[in-house]
């Protein structure tokens, strides 16, 4: 895989989009690229942070282990998604895994190489600072839906963060089913079924094979505002 390749498979928001082809010539020789298959973990919580990842292709859920064992799901990454970088920058183990709902692909880029890109192109870092300033926005934002508001606003707001600015538009990332969409939002599976078929039925979805898809995104922010 050239540089040219790996270019026209990150989207325009991606930290490497900044890359001139010289640039991502010099990474990739630092770097390897690698195929993934579905549920297999491509970053694991605890592990030493000897390096990042870059999606090319695919989605990998992003969860960790809280101490009483339940998994917390954090994210979604698609394609252009740099996960890894914190371990890398703070020298401490891994605070969540990674693993592949499907089938992609991923560069994985060593301490040395990333510190260089990092150095070397500011504008490079300058998305990475920005990126992570987006991903604790989130944090936040999901600490106010927990604390503040009922079921159905809490179900739009994380309906709106799986769909907005992502590469998929209206269509959740990784095409979630109904369970994993629960298993996200921290809701009963009962409860989820339940939502999504009132709104359903009032034209603000689509429901296919368990799958969602957005159709009124205005009105679904209404709901995300709403307090109960």
């Amino acid at each position: 895989m050239n540089a040219q390749e790996i270019a026209a498979m990150l989207p325009p928001h991606s930290v490497l989009a900044a890359c001139s082809d010289s640039e991502l010539t010099d990474l990739l020789s630092a770097s390897s690229v690698h195929n993934m298959k579905a549920g297999e973990t491509i970053l694991r919580q605890g592990d030493e942070g000897d390096s990042a990842v870059v999606i090319l292709a695919g989605i990998a859920r992003v969860s960790m282990i809280a101490p009483n064992g339940q998994e917390i799901v954090l994210d979604y990454a698609e394609r252009g998604a740099v996960l890894g970088e914190i371990a890398l920058l703070d020298g401490l183990p891994r605070t969540a895994s990674a693993t592949a709902r499907y089938a992609g692909r991923y560069l994985r880029i060593g301490r040395a190489a990333f510190e260089r890109l990092v150095e070397n192109h500011p504008k490079v870092a300058l998305r990475m600072l920005r990126d992570m300033a987006r991903r604790l926005r989130d944090t936040d934002a999901t600490i106010e839906t927990d604390r503040a508001f009922a079921a159905g606003p809490r179900l739009a707001r994380f309906l709106k963060r799986l769909t907005d600015n992502k590469a998929d538009g209206h269509r959740l990332a990784g095409d979630l089913s109904q369970s994993e969409l629960g298993n996200f939002v921290g809701m009963s599976r009962e409860n989820i079924n339940r939502q999504l078929a009132s709104w359903a039925e009032a034209g603000v979805i689509e429901l296919a094979n368990g799958r969602v898809r957005i159709v009124d995104d205005a009105y679904l922010a209404q709901i995300a505002e709403a307090g109960d």
